[in-house]
């Protein structure tokens, strides 16, 4: 029997990345050896399985794909949604949408994400992108690389992401194409002006001209995507006396109804020229217009936290979990919350990447590109109550009850919060204490102290630049071991700032002398928003950025008084400099053919950040300016090997030392010094020190992977892998000293007699390991029985364990790590008719979440498991020529109505967040010329 074994070019197409041509230059191999070899041509999502396949078998390093047979035929309506099904791989929801993509365990700081090979900025205040941000249509595939190789140009532990787009000359073919999807939300409108409809739409345009030697590709989408929730959020959970034992008892709760919608547009230009057969030239660019409006009706429920009675004789107590699970409280007051936040985003990038072929065996490569994402949000939260502070007004009678789940609680209320008469606008209960506030507005008593507060706005901003250079150069070598080498030189400079500011809201007529409230005015009444979920009836709904457009409040900055604002302010820059050196193996082991490649990267990193030490001074903030710089670099060495063992089975290897850089908001210049001259804290230190770490250098480890692959059918593989991380550093929480000397107390003037201070943030240190394996399998049915021909599955499961200890020997939990990864789809794709169901599932794990002034926070997050199905029919698969090259489909995502649940502590009945999304119907065509 003959074994295939890749041919150079095959080798050195794989090796560039050029996916899109290395199933066909596989078939050329094979046709070479076998002139009567039958081409089976497999379209739509087969087509995409099968390309999907062909990737993963002869790209070198251990990778997972997903392909689409045309530009916007993607299966999944989110590029994240694709992402989450692959082996290893899932994702962590926002605001319903699959967005934070995790590898093996490893959060989406701990991977990086290309597009077309060249790293991405991001919107976040972080390194990981939010994938929602990249529509699907605009991509021809994805491809994630668990190993690394010397010449991707990213760095991460967990691996790289690589989205692509089309090729046009590759194409071979003028395609015009036209998709449209209708939206429906499962849930009616939960807020009076709000959507539960919505439209997306894309035309895309590829050709070739002047002899195949120009190609063109455009597409532009266009999205308003609706989104709704049913939230119970907690403040938290204290302590309560009972007689001589001590319960937890809910401290206070922030249930609300969320309707949002999604509004973005996205132009894709390709331009590729190849005037000769040694050169070839593309061009490529990208604009994102992102735009997400928040509509947030609520009441916030004090009980533990509040001014009531808790009635004891009410309480009923869990003795197994130590909870009190319903309770009444009398006498208190709440917050009516109509809240309004409007997320924007601006994403620019272009890409200029030339090939030459100086003559058979030498080529250069010149790669650069530039790109940049400007994010404002602008998130209004407006007060409303029976009275201002926290003795006026009409009291309610309040109790909640727990259901044993993790839903949250349900409440009951004596009184009506959709009464206009009833419910006004200004600040129910006192917490405005910011002097600024009481200074301005006088506010000296005791009856009205700490009132002015009617409402809050958050208004953080980022901006992130990159821009890149590569240059590179290959030879080809008649050896028996080594068919190419290649080397090259890389830069990129990147440089994010964040800019925190708040503002308070107090409504314009407010004084001492008039301290009351403001009955809401009949043209911003909306009517009313219903709470039944958590049992507390209807509210009232207005319009708030209505009112604060119109000019019904006056706003102060809250960084006057508070310094937050200042240490989560900052700029960092990095220029990374790489210098990169690959052999790609072709070779034979007796008779086991070994292709792969072997080769070292030298990282040099300088970093730098701006930011500010603050200090507060008689109430008002005091900033002076901060620049830091470090510097350090990194040798990172690889190694991957395949070995045929014949026609369909390989093994591979990978080894590779592998970093992932800190995360941007910790390594920052920004700091908060303080100075306790009445009692030194329990180090004996008055000063201390708390922010980011300007110095912090990345995350280490060496990697491992085997993994036996079974290409046993052109639509079918079977694959099992084992994986190995040994994690020799990463970033954890401590506390140090430092010395101050020489420093002054600003609120003296004086320079005390001990510098020390106490430094608390992030630090280097610790590590441990991270192991687990991959199975996955892709079955066409057709093997069992011609008759089931068109039916077949794709399935995976991961399982992953650490060992993570801190630099004080503590264990510690990666954030991102469910120990459990599961994905299935079933599809039946024939004569037209398409179908398929999906699931993806993981286990607990840790994750990022927004807290509040969009900070980021980490939570604990349940398992959830998300179905979604597709039916679909394909006029020109199914012979109908009147209808040639339309296409209709059917989607139905999050069937069983699965919530996003975090909980607070390890009781499970101590419910953080329950987040209830519903269903999702879209309906939808594509129509190609």
């Amino acid at each position: 029997m003959s074994m295939f074994k890749p041919s150079i070019l095959t080798l050195a197409l794989t090796a560039a990345g050029l996916n899109s041509f290395v199933v066909y230059a596989a078939e050329e191999d094979q046709k070479t050896k076998n002139d009567n070899v039958e081409v089976i041509e497999v379209k739509g999502f087969r087509g995409s399985v099968v390309e999907s396949i062909n990737t993963k078998r002869f790209t070198p390093e251990v990778v997972e794909s997903i392909s689409a047979e045309d530009i916007g035929k993607l299966p999944d309506s989110s590029i994240a949604e694709s992402i989450a099904r692959l082996p290893g791989l899932t994702a962590q929801r926002l605001d319903g949408r699959a967005s934070r993509v995790s590898v093996r365990g490893f959060s989406e700081n701990e991977s990086a994400t290309t597009f077309n090979g060249r790293e991405q900025v991001s919107i976040g205040d972080n390194r990981g992108v939010e994938f929602d941000l990249y529509p699907s249509e605009i991509m021809s595939g994805v491809t994630v690389y668990k190993t690394p190789s010397a010449g991707i140009e990213a760095e991460g532990i967990a691996g790289v992401i690589d989205m692509q787009t089309v090729k046009p000359l590759s194409k071979g073919e003028q395609v015009i194409m036209f998709n449209g999807q209708y939206e429906q939300t499962g849930f009616d409108k939960l807020n009076p002006d709000g959507d539960d409809k919505g439209f997306r739409g894309t035309v895309s345009y590829i050709d070739q001209f002047a002899d195949d030697t120009i190609g063109v590709a455009f597409a532009y989408n266009t999205m308003s995507s609706p989104n709704q929730e049913k939230r119970w959020n907690s403040w938290g959970y204290p302590e309560q006396d009972v007689g001589d034992e001590t319960y937890s008892i809910l401290g206070g709760a922030k249930p609300f109804v969320r309707s949002s919608t999604l509004e973005r547009d996205t132009a894709m230009l390709v331009i590729e020229a190849a005037p000769t057969e040694r050169l070839n030239m593309t061009f490529d660019a990208l604009y994102v217009d992102f735009s997400d409006e928040k509509i947030l009706r609520g009441i916030e429920v004090p009980f533990a936290w509040g001014q009531g009675t808790r009635d004891e004789s009410s309480f009923v107590i869990d003795q197994e979990s130590g909870f009190i699970t319903s309770a009444v409280t009398e006498g208190q007051r709440v917050v009516v919350r109509n809240d309004f936040e409007e997320r924007k985003a601006e994403l620019t990038q272009f890409g200029f990447n030339a090939k030459y072929d100086i003559n058979d065996d030498w080529s250069v490569e010149f790669d650069i590109s530039r790109s940049e994402v400007e994010r404002q949000i602008w998130s209004i939260e407006s007060y409303s109550g029976t009275g201002r502070g926290d003795a006026n007004g009409v009291a309610d009678t309040i109790g909640y009850e727990f259901d044993g789940g993790n839903t949250g609680a349900q409440f009951t209320h004596n009184l009506d919060y959709s009464d206009y008469d009833l419910i006004q606008l200004g600040g129910p209960l006192s917490w405005g204490a910011s002097a600024a506030l009481n200074n301005k507005y006088g506010l000296n008593g005791t009856d009205y102290q700490n009132t002015a507060q009617d409402g809050f706005i958050n208004a953080p901003e980022i901006n992130d630049e990159l821009s890149t250079l590569k240059l590179a150069a290959s030879k080809v070598l008649d050896n028996a071991y080594i068919s190419r080498v290649s080397f090259g030189v890389s830069y990129r400079d990147r440089e994010k700032s964040k800019v925190s500011e708040g503002y308070f809201m107090t409504l314009k007529d407010f004084s001492l002398s008039n301290p009351g409230m403001l009955s809401i005015p009949e043209q911003y009444r909306l009517g009313s928003a219903s709470l039944d979920f958590i049992g507390m009836g209807n509210m009232v709904a207005y319009d708030t950025n209505g009112l604060v457009n119109d000019g019904y409040y006056s706003l102060l900055q809250e960084s006057l008084t508070d310094q937050k604002h200042l240490t989560r302010s900052w700029t960092v820059q990095e220029e990374v400099t790489a210098l990169f050196a690959q052999a790609d193996i072709n070779a034979e082991i007796g008779s086991i053919p070994v292709t792969g490649n072997v080769g070292v990267r030298y990282v040099k990193t300088e970093q730098s950040s701006q930011g500010f030490e603050a200090s507060n001074v008689d109430g008002l903030v005091q900033a002076i300016p901060t620049d830091i710089s470090h510097d350090y670099s990194h040798f990172l060495p690889s190694i991957n090997l395949s070995f045929a063992i014949d026609e369909e089975q390989t093994v591979r290897f990978g080894a590779a030392k592998t970093i992932s850089r800190a995360r941007l908001d910790e390594m920052n210049a920004s700091i908060e010094t303080s100075y306790n001259s009445a009692q030194p804290d329990e180090n004996g230190n008055n000063w201390s020190v708390t922010g980011g770490n300007a110095e912090l250098e990345p995350k280490e480890a060496t990697g491992f992977d085997l993994s036996y692959e079974n290409y046993f059918h052109e639509e079918g593989y079977f694959a099992a892998a084992l994986f190995y991380k040994d994690i020799n550093q990463w970033i954890f929480d401590d506390t140090y000293f430092v010395d101050l000397t020489g420093k002054v107390n600003p609120a003296t003037g004086e320079v005390p007699d001990n510098p020390t201070a106490t430094r608390r943030g992030k630090v280097n240190g610790g590590g441990g390991d991270l192991w687990g394996y991959e199975l996955s399998l892709t079955l066409p049915f057709t093997m069992f029985s011609e008759s089931l021909d068109g039916f077949g599955l794709i399935a995976s499961h991961t399982g992953v364990e650490q060992d993570i200890k801190d630099q004080n020997g503590n264990e510690f939990e990666l954030p991102g790590l469910s120990d459990q990864i599961d994905s299935l789809t079933v599809y039946f794709e024939r004569n037209g008719f398409q179908a398929r169901t999906s699931m993806r599932k993981r286990s607990d794990f840790k994750g990022d979440v927004y807290g509040p002034g969009f900070a980021t926070q980490q939570v604990d997050i349940k398992g959830e498991t998300i179905w979604d199905a597709q039916i679909g029919y394909d006029f020109s698969e199914g012979g109908v020529e009147s209808l040639d090259g339309l296409s209709v489909t059917f989607q139905v995502q999050n069937i069983t109505e699965e919530p996003f649940t975090s909980l607070q502590g390890d009781n499970a009945l101590q419910v953080r967040d329950y987040q209830d999304y519903g269903r999702t119907f879209l309906l939808g065509f594509s129509y190609k010329l």
